[in-house]
């Protein structure tokens, strides 16, 4: 698999799966008939362990483009390494303009992000983390950003199978 390259899974159950809104938008349209309101919803989904995907939605009742930010977002859904309550090693993600960078912290320092790369640790199950966004603070590429730098993470047993060393090995460098 490529280093960009995003893997797609499905969950064991869809029921696992909880949902959190991270930015609803109302844009107004002027018309000849007078103003027409359409809501656009950003959500994640996640089972806080270690599967998180993200979905917009649209339309002209908030419901309704919650309900399909959903939809759109299990449909998107990656697998993500969670060692130990946090990430396995520093790493960057980018999206348009939005940067992120994404580093573990130890037992007790809780997730250190704000607004929506938050939402998306919480989503994916990481307790423990140091966050810091760059760039563009629109939601949209804030969340994609994340999920980008969550994808390019690798576990440690990934990374000794790929060097063709044990596990001990690796730990003892």
């Amino acid at each position: 698999m490529a280093r960009d390259q995003v893997q797609r899974t499905k969950p064991v159950s869809e029921d696992e799966l909880k949902e959190k809104l991270v930015y609803l938008g109302r844009v107004t349209k002027v018309t000849k008939g007078g103003r027409t309101f359409t809501f656009s919803a950003v959500v994640v989904v996640g089972d806080h362990n270690g599967t998180i995907g993200h979905g917009l939605g649209k339309a002209r009742e908030v419901s309704d483009a919650i309900t399909k930010a959903v939809q759109d977002a299990k449909k998107n859904l990656v697998k993500v390494p969670v060692h130990k309550g946090t990430i396995p090693h520093d790493v960057h993600g980018k999206y348009g303009a939005g940067k992120v960078y994404l580093k573990p912290a130890s037992d007790g320092t809780g997730v250190i992000a704000g607004g929506a790369m938050r939402a998306v640790l919480d989503m994916v199950g990481v307790h423990n983390v140091l966050a810091k966004s760059n760039g563009s603070s629109n939601p949209h590429n804030v969340v994609k950003a994340t999920i980008n730098a969550l994808s390019r993470l690798r576990s440690p047993q990934e990374i000794a199978r790929v060097r063709g060393i044990s596990m001990e090995k690796l730990f003892n460098h």
